[in-house]
């Protein structure tokens, strides 16, 4: 390579496209992180799921759409369970695809969080490096993880510190945060409106501790998300008066940053070790205070007193303490604070410099310019 750009190869989890929302989290890091290296200059190509929608202004990524079944998640599973693959599962076409179209690349960055990815990266030419988005949810994909950070650390990235502490590896973990398009949202300085709360509807996102304290305080609860879990959301509303929880689905950005911004707090109430907690970093976006559980990724989000609170976890009574105690925090600091530690530019520039250092380990690339 002679020039400081980078020709990387981007592949998408294999559970749904880029814009169906049944990617979770992942899905907006991978359209930031997509959005980020573009504009530092570096030729993209992106492998995802058939029916997938690129980021404004990113034209020039070329897009590789393939078809297959949806692979299961890992957050559903026993801490005993094994790897499973469908018959016609996405997670192979997708590696397949991508493996394919590298030959020539600088590196190769995986997005999903899959046993498969992982265990081939000793034995490829190609230099895969893999963005964790999960902790050690069950012990096979422990031991992948922590085999592959043996082999070489450098290939592994991390969100938060918490997160990387479930895993045994050889040094400090590679720790990148997460970023956003800040400009895709309002920042809106009044608060006084409902409670908010946000994510894919499944039980470890805790819904049913936000909706318990919103309706101890006589409040509206408004959920946005991803119904993955039918049953679980149908018990939770049965929990709780009639009219505390107002479902609004799952909204594409423009919509939600809209209805977020309206809230006076943002409840945030993971059961298990939250990798980041994006949805903690867009309603602190548009000046929303989030209060959330001391637990995973947001007790590194939130700084209390300054853009939220954090209480302990699963204590619901200190959830409603903390709720009433939500208008101290100055809205125009939540904004400050993602500014400076969450827009896409700053994370863009942090998986660079990842990649570039392992490379740079190899002697396969120049210093950055």
């Amino acid at each position: 390579m002679t020039d400081s750009r980078l020709d990387l190869v981007l592949v998408n989890t294999p559970i749904g496209c880029l814009g169906s929302g049944r990617g979770g989290g992942v899905e907006l890091t991978f359209r930031s992180v997509i959005q980020g290296l573009v504009e530092r200059g570096h030729r993209l190509t992106v492998v995802t799921g058939r029916g997938s929608k690129l980021p404004r202004g990113c034209s020039d990524v070329a897009l590789v759409e393939v078809d297959g079944e949806d692979q299961p998640s890992w957050q559903h599973a026993n801490s005993d369970a094994p790897v499973v693959m469908p018959r016609h599962s996405l997670l192979p076409q997708l590696w397949q695809a991508a493996l394919s179209r590298s030959a020539h690349a600088d590196a190769v960055l995986n997005f999903g969080y899959d046993w498969l990815p992982l265990w081939i990266t000793p034995f490829l030419p190609q230099r895969l490096f893999h963005l964790i988005s999960m902790g050690a949810v069950t012990e096979v994909m422990r031991e992948a993880i922590e085999t592959l950070g043996r082999w070489d650390d450098r290939r592994l990235a991390f969100h938060t510190r918490r997160q990387a502490a479930d895993f045994s590896l050889p040094a400090p973990a590679v720790v990148v945060g997460n970023g956003f398009d800040v400009t895709n949202y309002v920042f809106q300085p009044k608060g006084g409106g409902p409670l908010g709360w946000a994510g894919r509807i499944a039980p470890e996102k805790g819904l049913e501790d936000a909706a318990a304290a919103a309706a101890a305080l006589g409040d509206r609860l408004l959920v946005w998300g991803f119904r993955e879990d039918e049953a679980y959301a149908e018990h939770v509303e049965a929990t709780v008066p009639s009219g505390t929880i107002e479902w609004r689905g799952f909204l594409a950005t423009p919509e939600l940053q809209q209805d977020l911004g309206l809230c006076r707090a943002l409840i945030n109430t993971p059961k298990w070790n939250e990798a980041y907690g994006n949805v903690v970093v867009e309603a602190m976006a548009c000046g929303v205070p989030v209060i959330a559980y001391d637990r995973g990724g947001p007790g590194e989000l939130i700084e209390p007193g300054l853009n939220g609170w954090l209480v302990p976890p699963d204590d619901v009574v200190a959830l409603e303490s903390a709720i009433t105690r939500c208008d101290r925090i100055d809205r125009f600091a939540c904004r400050q604070w993602v500014e400076s530690h969450a827009t896409y530019e700053v994370l863009s520039r942090r998986i660079e410099a990842w990649i570039r250092a392992g490379l740079m380990a190899d002697g396969n690339i120049t210093a950055m310019q």
